[in-house]
């Protein structure tokens, strides 16, 4: 596929861009705004800012950051790619949390949390979302929901979107009360559009991502999982939203995909991601996740082994006699990591199976000497 040249940074800083229609019912451009100023402190703005600046002062020092150095460029790069002229006033953050989600504040502050660099097949995919959020702080959507929000209580709540406290709970539970409007989150589809076509990448690859995530909601949801799911609530229809971005992306030539680059950018992070994952307890969205992965990826042992714990933790119907097939697969494939051992371990002791349930444990300790639970897997031995 031929690939486009990016836009470079010092490109990005002189750039004033005029975007094209994103929509063939929109009428005229749009254009993107100058640099904002801070905003006076006495001023609604302006204290948003003020506390966004605490939160991320907070947010720096949180045991949730991802402190990797060259993840942290590589998103930096990427948000200077799509923001252009405003890249000096965006700060990028990636923030240890199983879920699909990026945010932005009013004051620059970016959340990329690694639910959602996990989900992502390329990074166009990831461009697309990060792209929306650019989309939604250029058009000042959030004070648009500051205003509308009257009681204190209330304001501390949507504080709670963008801060670390309550981190997903809170986000879930209050998406569909202070949510962008369905008409933002359109606005900022398009205009996220309008920032990858400009910076070279592939905008068909943002209709993909959606998709993805549909079907792993409605593995566990089912049917439309924009009608169940509250983060979502504020969001257009999931089927509108997949056909819109198809259409407004459907004249648009090859573009980059940076699908080597953006596997490389995460790869110390794999083995977290998936264990994560894992912990979130929501195995059928999990297992249609690794699904789509192992089909993406069929040469990778932790992904077989990650489906195989998913399926032992799951333990319904034949999850069991498949848990163990994927395990064995993983050792099959050379390079699997010391866990599947353990899970092997657990998998055999549920069937009374105590010799092979001893052989895996003792190859767990083998190859794990100082993972912290050795211990008590040497008191199970």
């Amino acid at each position: 596929m031929r690939r486009r040249a990016l836009i470079g940074c010092a490109q990005c800083m002189a750039l004033t861009a005029l975007l094209r229609p994103a929509t063939g019912h929109a009428q005229g451009s749009w254009l993107a705004p100058p640099r904002f100023e801070r905003p006076d402190v006495a001023t609604d703005e302006g204290g948003l800012w003020a506390l966004m600046d605490r939160e991320e002062t907070r947010l720096r020092r949180s045991p949730f950051l991802v402190r990797d150095a060259g993840l942290q460029k590589y998103l930096q790069d990427m948000v200077c790619r799509l923001a252009a002229s405003h890249c000096p006033d965006v700060r990028v953050y990636a923030v240890r949390t199983p879920f699909f989600n990026a945010s932005m504040a009013p004051n620059g502050m970016m959340q990329v949390w690694t639910g959602l660099l996990l989900r992502v097949d390329n990074e166009a995919q990831l461009a697309a979302v990060i792209g929306h959020e650019i989309g939604h702080y250029m058009q000042r959507h959030t004070l648009e929901r500051l205003r509308d929000v009257k009681s204190r209580s209330a304001f501390g709540m949507f504080l709670g979107m963008f801060g670390i406290i309550g981190l997903v709970g809170q986000m879930v539970s209050i998406a569909g009360a202070f949510g962008f409007s369905r008409d933002q989150e359109r606005q900022a589809d398009q205009i996220g559009l309008a920032l990858m076509r400009q910076a070279g990448y592939d905008t068909r690859e943002a209709a993909k991502v959606w998709d993805n995530l549909r079907l792993e909601l409605a593995a566990a949801h089912g049917g439309d999982p924009g009608q169940r799911s509250p983060l979502f609530a504020s969001h257009p229809a999931s089927a509108e939203r997949s056909v819109t971005l198809r259409e407004l992306s459907a004249a648009d030539g090859d573009g980059y995909l940076g699908e080597a680059e953006m596997r490389g950018a995460i790869a110390s992070l794999r083995t977290v991601m998936l264990e994560d994952e894992l912990k979130r307890g929501q195995p059928g969205e999990t297992l249609a996740l690794l699904n789509r992965l192992i089909l993406r990826d069929p040469a990778r042992a932790d992904l077989f082994y990650a489906r195989g714990e998913a399926r032992r933790l799951r333990a319904t119907g034949d999850d069991l006699e498949l848990a163990r097939a994927d395990l064995e697969a993983a050792i099959a494939l050379g390079s699997e990591p010391a866990e599947v051992y353990r899970s092997l371990g657990y998998l055999h002791s549920s069937r009374d199976e105590g010799e092979r349930a001893r052989e895996a444990f003792g190859r767990y300790v083998e190859k794990a000497p100082s993972a912290p639970d050795v211990a008590m897997i040497k008191s199970l031995l």
